[in-house]
């Protein structure tokens, strides 16, 4: 079942936005960051960890889109496959470990291969989802 992945994937972006709101929340405390950086998100001088958190999190409004609309698409057309469900929580792991790589020591090279290895687990459940849909399983005609 394909809710339990999405779940999962809103848990990791709420627990990311977390992150990103307390670094903001405690550079501006501290007077490292004015408030009116995040007016228009321009500034010099930014610490790292603004900059590295709020990415993180405006990054799992990008790419995990399509992770969403899949989801929804096998869920509205009744359709559950052990291939969609094993991907699903394929993605899900590799976006934790993107989020945490970028998050920690933002090793380019582990970053880039843990976003593609999500993106391929969102390429399998669309490839899936098509031959499903292509084949008629379970769509009334």
């Amino acid at each position: 079942m394909l809710f339990y992945p999405m779940f999962a994937m809103f848990m990791l972006i709420f627990a990311i936005g977390i992150v990103t709101a307390r670094a903001r929340f405690g550079h501006v405390k501290s007077k490292e960051v004015s408030p009116k950086y995040f007016l228009l998100m321009q500034g010099d001088n930014i610490p790292e960890a603004v900059l590295k958190t709020g990415r993180c999190f405006s990054n799992q409004f990008e790419f995990p889109l399509l992770f969403f609309v899949v989801c929804l698409a096998y869920m509205v057309l009744g359709l559950d496959t052990l291939t969609g469900c094993i991907a699903a929580w394929t993605f899900v792991a590799f976006r934790a470990i993107h989020a945490f790589v970028f998050l920690t020591s933002n090793n380019l090279i582990k970053r880039m291969l843990s976003f593609w290895a999500g993106v391929f687990a969102v390429v399998v459940m669309w490839i899936d989802l098509f031959i499903l849909v292509s084949a008629g399983s379970g769509l009334n005609h």
